[in-house]
């Protein structure tokens, strides 16, 4: 687990946060129908090749072979970009890292190709507010279950699921420290927080149940019952007076 002790190792992973920010930014105001998955890799490669110290957290990770996970419709995370074309009325899941000067900032959108059903847009506003709450519940004094227990209850009183296989997790000069950070529980259980602590909080949320299942490749994870998936992820820095999202522009 890093703790962020000083000021400049605080600027440096604020800086971090936001190349990746840009970038997802760049790679959102990009989909569009017609468009292949493998374009969005190739956006993202461009625009992080803009900062020279710069370089992508996923590409080779455990052998991961691309630069962002593209996860669309039914895919929960980990979809590797490829020949996928996307369609008119598909949701589309942008995850991306970046590594800047030895530390780390993750981020993640969901974002609709073209119209999206009323469904799907609903799925991508609860999933995105979920966020907000895991944030909000994420304070110096608190517990880790805090912030799955906000998150939880949030998705859970509007008729979504939270994907339980996967979770959040610390992040500082690795992508994935501890402690892992669940998108469920209850308050006042687990680890206490503490000034200085870093950690990507990213709820998955989907439209019927919580269960999962593993592409043939490995990767890629979908929902078992084949509903909709969405995805969204902060980078976030715990202070002594307030929570700090890094993620941004």
């Amino acid at each position: 687990m890093t703790i962020i002790k000083s000021a400049e190792e605080i600027a440096i992973m604020r800086q971090a946060g936001r190349i990746t920010a840009i970038v997802l930014q760049k790679m959102s105001e990009a989909v569009k129908p017609g468009l292949k998955t493998r374009q969005l890799d190739e956006i993202a490669e461009r625009e992080l090749g803009k900062w020279d110290t710069a370089r992508a957290s996923f590409k080779g990770y455990r052998g991961y072979p691309a630069s962002i996970c593209v996860s669309v419709n039914d895919e929960v995370v980990h979809g590797i970009p490829g020949k996928k074309v996307l369609k008119e009325g598909d949701i589309v899941s942008l995850d991306f890292g970046v590594i800047y000067r030895g530390f780390q900032g993750d981020a993640a959108v969901t974002v609709g190709v073209g119209t999206v059903s009323p469904d799907a847009l609903k799925l991508m506003e609860v999933t995105k507010g979920s966020l907000t709450e895991g944030i909000n519940a994420a304070r110096e004094g608190g517990f880790l279950g805090d912030i799955g227990a906000a998150i939880q209850g949030y998705v859970e009183s509007r008729g979504f699921s939270v994907v339980r296989e996967y979770s959040g997790h610390g992040i500082g000069r690795d992508m994935h420290e501890d402690p892992l950070v669940p998108n469920f529980g209850s308050k006042c259980e687990g680890l206490k927080l503490k000034a200085g602590m870093t950690m990507a909080l990213e709820p998955m949320v989907n439209r019927g149940g919580w269960k999962t299942r593993v592409n043939s490749n490995g990767w890629t994870v979908h929902t078992a019952d084949g509903s909709l998936s969405a995805h969204f992820e902060h980078t976030i820095a715990i202070r002594n007076d307030e929570t700090e999202i890094l993620t941004v522009l």
